[in-house]
């Protein structure tokens, strides 16, 4: 079946490429479960926007760049905080609810910032809100076609380009889908790690499909864990805010004692990776496996109606007899974030012609080694109109291009247990232990080796059409390229830390990784982007 134009994924960069796209031909948005599912509707703190005019706007570039940790593409940053403002009066326009306090528009502020310039809906929901208005104005588009509960399994080629995508829907059976320029906008991959703050959906589909036709992958060492997850047993890794601290929440040790003093001046708003190591190191016990608890603390907090202000959060907490006000939260630090994905420029084309990216799934360096709180919806937002103008300069397919029947049914989605449960299990323990927050040589090392232990449980030819081998599948390729860049990065910078290379090597590593995939083997270069 022959489209104009092909979105894969249903979050903020999608959603926004989509309404582009449709003023200008047919739009197939594919989604992997529902279309309201996506990190986006995850996303709890703001978005951070200059609506102050070019001073603002000259700030937020400043902040991007030193949250980077000196590896930003400047270029990219210009984009992000230059476009974004028109771009969020855009949402308002189409009936985003941001807070608003007397009729204005209430920014917070958060870590890393210099100044208030987060705008949030709904207290903590500010993703949901957003979503709920793309997504309603998306449904009055009648060049748009949605279809749910597909997943993406690998990317057509016809003579070098990318002209289509083969989908398995929730029985099992295969299908082909052309156009004439094919968006990836699939997200994030948090289920990669044990510990994450990601929805289930988050397993790096994306960029696997891209990776194994050929596309570059870059900065994939760079993984963003953030700082102040809940910490309970047997809970879900429930993301606390970074809000929390922007309203003036302090993180105390076992002990009862105020520590960011000892890590970075801005004290609890420092950037991600600093407070997250700062929290790690805090809480590393007397013996190796032990711990002690870290804490976020608002009980000192006035004046400030926390259960109004994060309500989303408060309803979680209380759920586990928890409360801002009065208690200690346990915390700890959880994947949340990847810096690296698919290569592009400035306008989300990936390195194989027909190919875009926008999103989580994409690196145009906008982010370097540590993203600065709250840009990801901005570069979600910013980044998908910028693809998808740049798409409808694709040219049409041939036409003698012939496409090719639908494949036949390798299998069926088996409602039985996956028997890929325990290795899936096992690999993201691998990774959290072994590419987590605190690296070195002889563990990345390590790390690598399990994994190539895995894979051929991973591999099994039984689950090959299933859902859970596809997600395994791509969980595993991606594992391996971070593991694989981490070794070759022999510094320390931002969310990569190694212990055996503890500081910052400008001299020779200021620069981006770039990896290639030939279907065995990974080849690495660093360059230079400006």
């Amino acid at each position: 079946m022959l489209r104009d134009f092909i979105v894969l994924g249903g979050g903020i960069a999608g959603l926004r490429a989509a309404l582009s796209l449709s003023q200008s031909g047919r739009v197939l948005l594919v989604t992997k479960e529902s279309l309201s599912e996506s990190n986006t509707a995850y996303a709890q703190g703001g978005i951070a926007v200059a609506l102050g005019g070019p001073d603002d706007v000259a700030l937020h570039l400043t902040d991007t760049l030193n949250a980077g940790d000196g590896l930003v593409a400047r270029s990219a940053a210009e984009v992000l905080v230059a476009e974004g403002p028109a771009l969020v009066e855009e949402l308002i326009h189409w009936g985003t609810a941001f807070d608003r306090k007397d009729g204005l528009l209430l920014p917070t502020r958060e870590g890393a910032h210099s100044l208030p310039r987060v705008y949030h809906a709904h207290g903590d929901a500010t993703g949901a809100e957003i979503s709920r208005a793309l997504i309603a104005k998306l449904r009055s588009q009648p060049n748009i076609k949605v279809l749910e509960e597909h997943f993406a399994r690998e990317l057509i080629l016809s003579n070098g380009r990318v002209v289509g995508v083969e989908l398995v829907n929730p029985r099992g059976e295969v299908s082909r889908r052309y156009a004439r320029a094919v968006l990836l906008a699939t997200g994030g991959a948090g289920m990669i790690y044990s510990d994450t703050t990601n929805p289930a959906v988050a397993t790096g589909d994306g960029m696997a499909i891209a990776f194994r036709a050929g596309a570059e992958l870059a900065d994939m060492e760079f993984y963003q864990f953030h700082p102040t997850a809940l910490s309970l047993p047997g809970v879900p890794r429930f993301l606390m805010s970074e809000a929390l601290r922007g309203e003036g929440a302090y993180l105390r040790n076992h002990l009862g004692e105020r520590f960011m003093e000892r890590y970075h001046p801005l004290l609890e708003l420092a950037p991600r990776d600093v407070v997250a190591r700062a929290i790690t190191r805090e809480g590393l016990g007397p013996y190796p496996g032990e711990s002690y608890p870290v804490y976020l603390d608002m009980r000192h907090v006035v004046g400030l109606n926390l259960g109004q202000r994060f309500p989303g959060i408060t309803a979680f907490l209380h759920r586990h007899s928890l409360d801002l006000s009065r208690n200690l939260i346990p915390i700890r630090p959880a994947a949340h974030y990847m810096m690296g994905g698919v290569r592009t420029d400035l306008n989300g084309r990936a390195t194989l012609p027909g190919l875009y990216a926008a999103g989580e799934v994409a690196c145009s360096g906008v982010h370097g080694a540590n993203r600065l709180a709250s840009n990801s919806l901005l570069e979600g937002l910013v980044f998908g109109a910028r693809a998808a103008k740049a798409m409808l300069e694709e040219p049409p397919l041939p036409p003698s291009f012939v496409p090719t029947q639908p494949v036949a049914v390798t299998g069926a989605i088996n409602p039985k247990p996956s028997p890929l449960e325990a290795p899936v299990s096992r690999m993201r323990a691998i990774l959290w232990h072994h590419a987590g927050l605190l690296r070195d040589g002889d563990s990345l090392q390590k790390g690598t080796a399990a994994l190539e232990a895995l894979e051929a449980a991973i591999a099994e030819p039984l689950c090959a059409n299933t859902r859970a081998a596809l997600e395994a599948s791509s969980t595993l390729l991606l594992g391996r390229a971070i593991l694989h860049a981490a070794l070759a990065r022999k510094e320390s910078r931002g969310a990569h830390f190694r212990s055996d290379y503890p500081a910052r090597d400008d001299k020779n590593l200021q620069r981006h990784s770039v990896l290639t995939f030939d279907g065995r083997e990974f080849r690495l270069r660093f360059e230079e982007w400006k």
